[in-house]
């Protein structure tokens, strides 16, 4: 099949990788496409389910979901693996995880898929728990992806020629581990991909037998770690390998045990992981793989592995190193779990087409932030206006591009919300209401009379989480609460200034009681106050008036929710009422 001419709205990061790799894919398979014998084009992340999957890993997934779904979109077969990297050993007991406690640290060193899931849960391990939860928010996100278990795979004996072959060029490998092994230690970095967690464990200075690299004693290199077949933990040892029979022994030094066993036959083990990741390039045919920062580095998996593959005749996939994704108002979650916010805890609060902007809209080397604090209303508005600037065709090209790719797949078109009212207006109305649906009905219904909601659906699911935002990382001492009685000694205290604008509110309530009419107003009344029009611009208004209005703004907080400050006054009248306005103003 030809690549599909590109338009202008689809010049941007993504279709540019997308180019290298149909290129990168006729150049491995000359003829294939145009003969019709095409295999898809494969693209790759890795996910290690050793605890809560935050949204830095999110970027291993979405970096190649949005290169494959431009494939896709060009008419093209294409693969997503997701490498569950279960069989990975236990390391640590994660901070802040609920249904855990410290008996868990007598599974360390044990694969993930044989550690007891957090109490509670309805997973039968605890790679399956923590997967289950990755799985349901890519669905959300509209990720398609194929799904494989490296336990199921090295348990089953699916990479057994693949070991044996290690093992037999063992020495081949060790030589190239060899060239970086004197080499000092790069600085350590977050982690972002998800690595070995023996390499992890190498590079912590915990003490374990597995090094990042393999087993190395008297009896040689060995690239492979068998899990023990008495505790099945990974502190194992391989003390002889004889590339005939395949016969290994190893022993352990968590528990005494040893044995010796046929590799030929045996499943209970597996590749180390710079070993491991350039195996599965070969044996998936991996085109394109992206990979975190800390793999950038001399003598990172990625550098070596790129060395390593040719062993398993296979070639390195094309793959840009990916940058930081950082949290903004983190601290303040109230469901923190270990501090690693997850996509779902992003999805409670915002809409998919957002998430998937985020990560769409920056190339993979720039990094950028994830709002959970008041900057998503910020967020939310640049969303918004880009959406108008589509619809009217004043985006720029590449914009473009990143807001398609945010609300639609090669599939189709997410399930997106009816009437997309303003996210800080939602909240603003959810926090006024407290939960009380046919009150936020009332109000969102009088922000355009000529227009009302007939149900409050139609502003879902983008009213749930704002209101979901609203309830879970907004402070106590933030949210809303209107006074029930006016204050009387705010009121008797104003001067004629104060006590003629809001008379000259009050008049106004019932003729704007719209959205777009109380703005007016609201702003409004300190210009006609000063002799000016109602409708008079900036430009037109000497500086002060803009002192007057905002103390203007205060005086009425100060009497509605007892605060200089709150949601938008527009908003905040709609959602007291007219009745409750005038009595708390003293009319």
């Amino acid at each position: 099949m030809p690549i599909v001419a590109q338009s202008t709205e689809t010049t941007d990061w993504v279709s540019r990788f997308a180019d290298e790799v149909i290129e990168e894919s006729e150049r491995r398979a000359p003829g294939a496409k145009t003969s019709g014998a095409a295999a898809p084009v494969v693209v790759a992340s890795g996910l290690s389910p050793s605890g809560p999957i935050h949204l830095g890993n999110l970027r291993e997934v979405m970096t190649p979901h949005l290169v494959a779904d431009e494939i896709r979109r060009r008419g093209y077969q294409v693969r997503h693996l997701i490498s569950w990297d279960d069989y990975d050993r236990y390391r640590k007991v994660p901070a802040g995880v609920p249904g855990v406690d410290e008996t868990w640290a007598e599974h360390i060193g044990k694969p993930l898929t044989s550690v007891p899931a957090p109490k509670g849960s309805p997973y039968p391990n605890w790679a399956e728990h923590f997967k289950a939860a990755m799985v349901e928010s890519l669905a959300e996100l509209g990720v398609e992806f194929d799904g494989i278990s490296q336990t199921e795979q090295y348990t089953s004996g699916v990479y057994r020629e693949q070991i044996l072959h290690a093992m037999k060029h063992r020495g081949d490998i060790d030589a190239i581990l060899a060239q970086y092994r004197t080499k000092k230690a790069p600085a350590k970095k977050q982690q972002q991909k998800p690595v070995d967690e023996a390499e992890l464990e190498a590079a912590e200075g915990s003490g374990a037998a597995a090094e990042d690299d393999g087993s190395s004693g008297s009896a040689g290199y060995f690239p492979y770690k068998p899990y023990c077949g008495n505790c099945e933990k990974d502190l194992t040892t391989v003390t002889s390998y004889d590339d005939d029979s395949t016969e290994l022994t190893y022993s352990c030094t968590s528990c005494g045990f040893s044995e010796t066993v046929r590799l030929n036959e045996f499943n209970r083990g597996k590749l180390v992981w710079k070993v491991d990741w350039p195996m599965r390039w070969a044996y998936e045919g991996v085109i394109f793989e992206p990979s975190g920062v800390d793999h950038s580095s001399p003598g990172s998996s990625f550098q070596v592995g790129g060395q390593i593959v040719g062993i398993f005749g296979g070639k390195q996939p094309i793959g840009p190193m990916y940058a930081f994704v950082g949290i903004s108002g983190m601290a303040k979650m109230s469901s923190s779990k270990g501090g690693v916010p997850t996509p779902a805890d992003a999805l409670q609060i915002m809409e998919p087409q957002l998430l998937r902007w985020l990560y769409a809209r920056r190339r993979p080397n720039q990094s950028f932030k994830v709002a959970f604090d008041q900057e998503i209303q910020r967020l939310y508005d640049e969303w918004d206006r880009l959406e108008a600037k589509v619809a009217d065709g004043s985006a720029l090209p590449a914009d473009v591009a990143a807001h398609s790719r945010a609300v639609r797949t090669a599939s189709g078109e997410l399930p997106r919300t009816p009437r997309p009212l303003p996210y800080r207006t939602l909240a603003s109305v959810a926090d006024i209401t407290a939960g009380h649906e046919d009150q936020a009905l009332r109000i969102l219904s009088d922000l355009d009379p000529a227009n009302p909601l007939a149900s409050l659906d139609e502003a879902r699911p983008r009213y749930d989480k704002a209101e979901a935002w609203i309830n879970t990382h907004v402070p106590a001492d933030q949210r809303t609460i209107v006074r029930d009685e006016p204050d009387t000694e705010l009121l008797k205290s104003l001067d004629e200034q104060g006590r003629e604008s809001l008379r000259l509110l009050l008049d106004g309530l019932a003729g704007n009681w719209s959205l777009d009419g109380l703005t007016h107003l609201v702003y409004g009344v300190p210009k006609v106050q000063a002799g000016f029009s109602a409708d008079a611009t900036p430009k037109e208004l000497p500086p002060e008036i803009k002192t007057s209005q905002r103390s203007f703004f205060a005086l009425l907080y100060q009497l509605l929710v007892s605060r200089d400050t709150g949601p938008r006054l527009p908003t905040l009248l709609l959602a007291v009422g007219q009745e409750r306005v005038r009595h708390l103003l003293g009319a």
